[in-house]
């Protein structure tokens, strides 16, 4: 029945593309008993981080989040399991550990769900629906961790390094199979980019000098890096020859494969970021879904960190660094 039905012909946008804006989500989360103060909530809200962390006692925390969006794939198997990577990533990035189609479809979307479960070693368990004119899923994830390895989005300096564990252009591939651009060549790369877990949080979060560690989803790039300057209070330089990219990626963009969310994520966090080609715009502003983990690293951690990634078979790409805030330049420059 999946190869009968595309998914995708369902909903307006894809994956963390059909989230809300930066600029707008700010504006909703902006508010005084926003503010409320409890102090075992070790991280809520206020810095946009990727979960939310709160103390148990006894050194334990737990790690809570909620993640879910419209089909970003045509199979109904291979959504369960985008979806249920994506939401799962979450945990990871924290370090912690975790009627208009026919039921059978839906049936098979929690199958390819409930097998990134198993291959995260976590039980798949309640659920709540809706009825909706898009088909909509995701997970509700809950994860333990000692609070000492809590990986946070605003606590590193100046002199870190920064690594991406996955290649950008998620959003840019999809986008070109949507139009029916996509070469037979590079069918499916993007899926399984999606459907590769972040488990190397984990073990990244057992590192003394992994300083930051969130995952690159709808904010593209430069939204998250952002987040992390902005909390941290440093800036960046980005190297863009380094940045890793899918196969093609850049001739899908010079076709106009650019999905809408790059332009809210350039409206929300293009002021920070000093000049840009749009081609690098489009690249770095790219929103992700299930995209790779950003970390900050020490110098002297990095071979460390290296070996985590090694023992994970994942990617470990050098992107750029931290340094001291300047008045005189933008928070994210972008180098050649």
């Amino acid at each position: 029945m999946s190869t009968e039905i595309r998914l995708t012909q369902y909903s307006h946008d894809a994956g963390c593309d059909c989230k809300i804006s930066p600029k707008v989500l700010e504006t909703i989360l902006h508010s005084e008993q926003a503010k409320f103060f409890d102090p075992n909530l070790l991280v809520g809200n206020e810095t946009r981080d990727d979960a939310a962390v709160y103390d148990i006692g006894n050194g334990t925390g737990i790690i809570s989040t909620t993640d879910f969006f419209m089909p970003i794939v045509d199979d109904t198997f291979d959504f369960g399991r985008v979806a249920a990577t994506n939401a799962i990533s979450d945990i990871y990035a924290m370090g912690g550990t975790i009627n208009k189609l026919a039921p059978e479809i839906a049936q098979n979307v929690i199958e390819g769900g409930r097998a990134v479960c198993q291959e995260a070693g976590i039980s798949l368990a309640g659920g709540h629906s809706i009825d909706a004119p898009e088909p909509i899923f995701g997970l509700s994830v809950t994860g333990i961790i000692n609070i000492e390895r809590v990986k946070r989005n605003d606590q590193t300096k100046a002199g870190n390094l920064l690594f991406l564990t996955k290649p950008l252009g998620v959003g840019v591939l999809t986008t070109a199979e949507k139009k029916g651009l996509l070469q037979p060549e590079h069918q499916g790369i993007a899926k399984e980019t999606m459907c590769q877990l972040n488990n190397a949080g984990t073990d990244f979060a057992g590192i003394e000098g992994v300083t930051a560690m969130t995952d690159v989803t709808g904010f593209g790039l430069l939204g998250h890096l952002s987040e992390i300057c902005e909390g941290s209070g440093v800036q960046a330089k980005v190297k863009f020859s380094q940045i890793p990219r899918l196969p093609d990626v850049d001739i899908y963009i010079e076709k106009g494969c650019v999905p809408g969310g790059t332009g809210r994520n350039f409206d929300s966090y293009g002021h920070l970021v000093g000049k840009m080609t749009p081609h690098q715009c489009h690249l770095l502003c790219d929103p992700q879904t299930s995209g790779g983990l950003l970390l900050a690293i020490l110098p002297d951690a990095v071979e460390e960190a290296k070996a985590v990634a090694r023992s994970h078979n994942i990617d470990f790409f050098a992107i750029g660094e931290l340094t001291e805030p300047s008045s005189g330049r933008a928070l994210i420059e972008v180098l050649e």
